[in-house]
């Protein structure tokens, strides 16, 4: 053009600006001002909506400062643009003070500002803005009450949102189909989903996004049948599907039972020609990361033509979620090389992939690196996932370090160094943990009780889980399901069944966390009757098993002996609900196998394991082949042993012990060499009890205790009482090449015993003795505790890491079987 005007000029802004190309928009402007044209209200409020566009605050000053220069600020249309532009960049004081400035204004002036103090959640303030509004004549349009509605979407406000469904019905503006379907998404907010359904089935017109906003409705309060029922209706009635109408119902399929409806969901929108669609698709692979089909999540992600970094953040969560370490940071890897970059999700889920000192060692420290290379090194969901990540990694110093570093620490930062803790057995630090959070004020969410009653079942601390358990009545969350799973596990673990079961739902309300905690409390019981029968129920009443369950029951086979019934379930976890056997699994059946004697088939199952065995398969055998003298067989297990880990302390004690039970002291002596040449040590055995809150731990022979006299004098007690009631030692469990008299004083030297007559000393008559232990109970002491629990007629309760074993009248819980 030779000649270029204001309009020419404006004409080609405004072109930029609403085909969403703000920087060309602003290069117009910038080169319109160098050719000396003098830009007008339009210009000005064109240009002033491109900057917002693009939230850079320096761009927005300077435009700013051209508007006041040449006095266009009063102008309604430049001011309007002008209160826009500050509730883009959080600046409502500075748009408040511009509304006021105003000499002229009109509905859309109102209008933004109620707009700013809608997103900024200010609810009391936008409705004062509306009151004056009606007050100084101006008549609320659409877009008005679809503010205030969405001020008013918080429970706090519901009072506020029914009065302004109120003037919409006063006013007659229910015909208004923007206005219903805000206040569609209202009720949703509030959890009225009657009210929204009662609403839209209402209105005499439904647009698709009526449609998609009832869906959605049906789906933020857990109703995902009802959402998948109206895409059913609006196939029917021939309405207007979209994008969000799929994405939307593909939400709705979240659990493994809405497989199919969720496949029928993806064939239907590749009949309407959506599949390349990159929200859908993204919706795809989500619903198939939850059904745990990644293979059917990869085809959606090869076939789609473009992905960004929602695409990619997906993928990589989903093969999280599945346990997929090598793929997600394959898939991260991947991203990387193709460009992408990562936001703080994508790093969450990748940081979450690493569960192990080795994962730490290959990946984690590598992604802290990334994080901090991308700026988001302060991002608190990176900091939370990090600490987490050292933690699981076992570098409680680096996650420690992290944590003290945070400048403003949320309950999720409080929440992951307690969980760590308790995870990894350190129980005393993570009730430290919980306890300074307490204290410092700290507003306690549902994972907090959860992270201090885990750290009160690690440490068995039944006083300070009760204590807990009064905090999270007080607080209000006696109802929620994920604390009473954790009370539960926390009472069954603290050898208090009856208190457990106590807290047990209704199995209406059961989740499938619920039904294996009652199954794994029973199996450490060695009530396998029990947990049988809440097995069958779960399948009649329940969700389906998971890995977890049968870890559980095929925990209580082998608590009870059960060898054929651990087979039989091994086999139809298999074939009947097509659950691939874990590590865990594989531990179970060699334990029973190998505890019950038949050693030769564990060894069998072991070569034929499609999974590579551990440390803790190999442990298992050669405790068994000790157990029963199988010296050829526990030989080649500690080989294994060894070498999947050199330093294993416990391969040479427990093939030590096999060579002592061979008469093999030659060996043991050279063992017990080795061991100091490495400096190795054996793991010392310990026994503690709780007696009015305070803990008191015993050690082997152990006289450092303030009472030690009285507990050996208490001891001497017991040996006399039991002796009379025909105990005789077992000192087939002393392995040491010491005459018979030394070891039977060994014997009486053992943890537990010292324990339980410090027991007998300290707790009061009629009440029960509980004695905790770090190692499995020999059968010696458990002898002494079946003949004393019924000579004192006491009952005594002994946890060791394995069960519990509850005495009474001279009977164990466990049969004698452990």
């Amino acid at each position: 053009m030779p000649e270029r005007n204001v309009v020419t000029w404006t004409a080609l802004m405004v072109s930029c600006s609403v085909n969403e190309q703000p920087v060309e928009a602003i290069t117009a402007y910038q080169n319109m001002r160098r050719e000396g044209v003098v830009c007008n209200e339009n210009s000005y409020a064109t240009v002033i909506s491109s900057c917002g566009l693009l939230e850079s605050e320096k761009l927005n000053r300077q435009v700013l400062a051209h508007v006041v220069v040449s006095g266009f600020e009063a102008e309604v249309s430049v001011a309007n643009s002008l209160l826009t532009m500050f509730g883009n960049m959080g600046k409502v004081e500075e748009a408040e003070q511009l509304f006021h400035r105003m000499e002229d204004r009109d509905t859309i002036s109102w209008n933004s500002l109620l707009s700013i103090y809608t997103r900024e959640g200010m609810c009391k303030e936008a409705l004062q803005c509306f009151s004056e509004m009606r007050h100084s004549n101006f008549k609320p349009d659409m877009t008005t009450l679809s503010c205030m509605i969405s001020a008013c979407a918080s429970a706090d406000n519901v009072k506020w949102g029914r009065g302004l469904h109120a003037f919409v019905v006063k006013n007659d503006l229910e015909p208004f189909v923007s206005v219903c379907n805000t206040l569609i998404s209202m009720y949703s907010m509030l959890g009225k989903t009657d009210d929204a359904e009662m609403l839209f089935r209402r209105m005499s017109v439904k647009d698709v996004i009526s449609w998609n906003t009832m869906m959605s409705s049906y789906i933020q309060n857990g109703n995902n049948i009802c959402a998948l029922k109206l895409l059913s209706e609006m196939l029917q009635l021939n309405k207007e599907c979209n994008h969000v109408t799929f994405a939307t119902a593909l939400a709705a399929c979240a659990s493994q039972e809405a497989f199919l409806d969720g496949k029928t969901i993806h064939a239907l929108a590749i009949f309407i020609g959506l599949q390349e669609n990159l929200v859908v698709c993204n919706s795809l692979i989500t619903m198939y990361s939850k059904f745990n089909a990644m293979r059917e999540a990869e085809r959606v992600f090869q076939t789609m033509p473009r992905c960004d970094v929602i695409t990619w953040t997906t993928l990589i969560g989903g093969y999280m979620e599945n346990e997929e370490k090598n793929e997600a940071i394959q898939t991260f890897n991947q991203m990387r090389r193709a460009g992408i970059r990562g936001n703080y999700i994508t790093v969450v889920n990748v940081i979450g992939v690493c569960s192990t000192p080795q994962d730490l060692q290959d990946h984690g420290k590598a992604l802290h690196a990334y994080a901090i290379l991308i700026g988001l090194e302060i991002n608190e969901f990176v900091l939370n996932s990090l600490i987490t990540m050292y933690a699981n990694g076992g570098d409680f110093n680096s996650s420690g370090f992290i944590f003290a570093q945070m400048s403003s620490k949320n309950v999720v930062s409080w929440n992951a160094m307690i969980a760590s803790k308790a995870h990894h057995g350190q129980g005393e630090e993570a009730m430290k943990y919980f306890k300074e959070m307490f204290s410092a004020g700290i507003e306690l969410d549902q994972f907090s009780f959860s992270g201090g009653l885990s750290a009160s079942a690690c440490l068995a601390s039944k006083n300070e889980g009760q204590q807990i358990h009064c905090l999270i009545i007080k607080f209000g969350f006696d109802s929620d399901l994920h604390v009473i799973n954790a009370a539960m596990d926390m009472y069954g673990k603290c050898g208090k069944m009856d208190d457990a079961l106590k807290l047990l739902p209704e199995p209406s309300k059961r989740s499938r966390l619920t039904w294996n905690i009652m199954i794994s409390c029973y199996a450490r019981y060695g009530q396998f009757i029990e947990a049988e029968d809440t097995f069958n129920k779960m399948l009649l009443l329940g969700p389906k098993p998971d890995y977890v369950t049968f870890v559980s029951l095929l925990s209580a086979c082998n608590h009870a002996g059960l060898v054929e019934k651990g087979l039989t379930y091994y086999k139809l976890m298999t074939y009947k609900f097509g659950i691939s056997p874990r590590i865990e699994h594989c531990a179970c059946i060699i334990d029973l196998l190998g505890r019950s004697g038949r050693l030769t088939e564990a060894e069998k199952f072991v070569e034929e394991m499609s999974i590579l065995p551990n440390s803790l398969i190999w442990r298992s055998l050669l405790s068994a082949s000790r157990t029963h003298r199988r010296l050829d067989t526990g030989q080649k297990a500690a080989m294994h042993l060894l070498q999947l880990d050199p330093l294993d302390d416990s391969a040479y004690v427990l093939l030590a012990n096999a060579y002592a039970l061979s008469g093999k002291w030659d060996n043991v002596e050279k063992l017990r060499e080795h061991m100091n040449s490495t400096n190795l040590k054996k793991r010392p055995a310990c026994s503690w009890i709780q007696v009015k809150n305070k803990v008191s731990t015993f050690g082997v022979a152990d006289k450092a205790h303030p009472l030690a006299k009285e507990v050996y004098s208490k001891l001497e007690w017991i040996l006399q009482l039991v002796k009379e009631a025909g105990y005789v030692a077992d000192t087939s469990q002393s392995l040491h090449d010491t005459d018979e008299e030394q070891k039977e004083c060994n014997l009486w030297n053992h943890s537990e015993k010292l324990a339980l007559a410090f027991g007998l000393l300290s707790v009061p008559v009629g009440c029960t003795i509980t004695v905790f232990k770090n190692l499995r109970v020999c059968g010696d002491c458990h002898l002494v505790y079946k003949l004393l629990s019924k000579v004192v007629t006491r009952e005594i309760v002994l946890r060791d890491p394995y069960r519990f074993h509850h005495f009474k009248g001279g009977i164990c819980s466990c049969s004698d079987y452990w």
